[in-house]
């Protein structure tokens, strides 16, 4: 029995009612560009082909009845569409709670509710988003079974709104954008001022994106994730004294290093380096993938790492082991953590026939010096969400 199909059992199991329509959003892996999209700079992303499946049918009434497989201990939980509150008890259900409120109020009342399962293969707490692959794939379904005809960059910052206004983690838009938009085998190199984005063609030749879980779950919202944010902000402030600039993403790296002793406090300075060098990365790797240079591309790979242990102080020792484990390898282009850090993944170019003794190899290292084992996958680079036919 596939996966799919036994959603479907379990779907009938809880609301003795057959699956309508079924539904799929993507997880997200990012090249390079770290924490530099809520400083106004490039990132460079792309959905992965494991996500969230949500299987629907829809009600006569206005409830809306959820149950995750991956929380089950939770149950059914029921709400109204027409009391779109926070729930204080269940975290989870806030993601749906929260878009379709969202969503609602930018399009039009909703007149039915629906019965939902939900079940993600995304690890909870790995840093590959998948918080922004739920509200994406709440986003998909409602503008499907409501016939909004939603925009989809307009879904992708309503679900930013969600993260920001209603969950209350102060993220930027990549996770909701590489969701929203992605495309299969293609890599999404988007200015995050504007949103203006190209699709570059995710290729690799004979290398494979190894995904490396630290097993450490990363939660988001009581990270050092605001904190790091708000260094920022704080180091912009002061070049600004004397820049005219919107965000650091506007500096260069000459640029930055001419004016930095405008910031008062090494601290933050470093914060602030790592954003401006981090974006100059990712223009710079963009160029290199395009003219299939994967071995500097790589190289940049690590120089990312690097600046977001020693500058950004997002990796830790769970991270930092993974990475440098993997980069003592010669079948290893390059290596560094991917998403907010403080746990959650990494992520390797790998050779392909290599993949499994590079990975035997990591795992031992890291089981040694951390005392538990990390999981691999492979990526591939998949599709937004978008509904299923099946």
């Amino acid at each position: 029995m596939s996966n799919l199909e036994a959603l479907n059992q379990t779907f009938i199991d809880i609301f003795n009612h057959p699956v309508e329509r079924h539904f799929f959003s993507p997880g997200r892996i990012n090249l390079i560009g770290e924490h530099t999209d809520y400083n106004g700079g490039h990132v460079f992303p792309c959905a992965i082909t494991i996500g969230t499946y949500g299987l629907v049918s829809i009600r006569e009434d206005k409830l809306v009845q959820c149950y995750s497989t991956n929380m089950a201990d939770t149950g059914v939980i029921t709400f109204s569409l027409d009391e779109l509150e926070k729930n204080e008890e269940v975290s989870w259900i806030n993601y749906v709670i929260g878009m379709l409120k969202y969503v609602q109020a930018s399009t039009k009342p909703f007149t039915h509710g629906f019965n939902l399962v939900i079940e993600g293969n995304i690890p909870n707490g790995a840093g590959l988003s998948s918080s922004a692959s739920l509200e994406m794939l709440i986003g998909t379904i409602a503008d499907e079974i409501y016939h909004l005809e939603l925009d989809r960059v307009k879904m992708v910052k309503l679900g930013q709104q969600v993260e920001n206004k209603f969950i209350g983690v102060n993220s930027g838009i990549m996770d909701q954008f590489a969701i929203g938009m992605g495309q299969a085998e293609q890599a999404m190199f988007l200015d995050v001022n504007t949103l203006d984005f190209q699709y570059i063609p995710a290729e690799f030749g004979d290398y494979r994106i190894l995904i490396m879980n630290t097993n450490k779950r990363r939660e988001l919202a009581d990270s050092k994730y605001n904190e790091r944010r708000s260094q920022c902000e704080a180091a912009l402030a002061q070049l600004k004294t004397e820049l005219t600039i919107n965000s650091l993403g506007d500096l260069d790296n000459e640029t930055f290093d001419a004016n930095r002793n405008l910031i008062n406090d090494p601290i933050l300075a470093k914060r602030a380096k790592h954003a401006v060098y981090e974006n100059t990365r990712t223009i710079e790797a963009k160029a290199l993938l395009q003219a299939g240079e994967l071995e500097k591309f790589g190289k940049l790979l690590n120089a990312s790492h690097i600046s977001l242990r020693d500058d950004y102080d997002v990796t830790g020792i769970e991270l930092d082991t993974l990475v440098e484990s993997a980069w003592s390898h010669q079948e290893v282009l390059g290596a560094r953590m991917t998403g907010a850090g403080m746990g959650g993944c990494a992520i390797a170019l790998v050779h392909k026939d290599a993949i499994d003794e590079v990975s035997a190899a990591i795992r031992s290292d890291y089981t040694e010096k951390v005392g538990y084992a990390p999981s691999f996958y492979i990526a591939q680079v998949g599709d937004g969400s978008k509904e299923l036919t099946v």
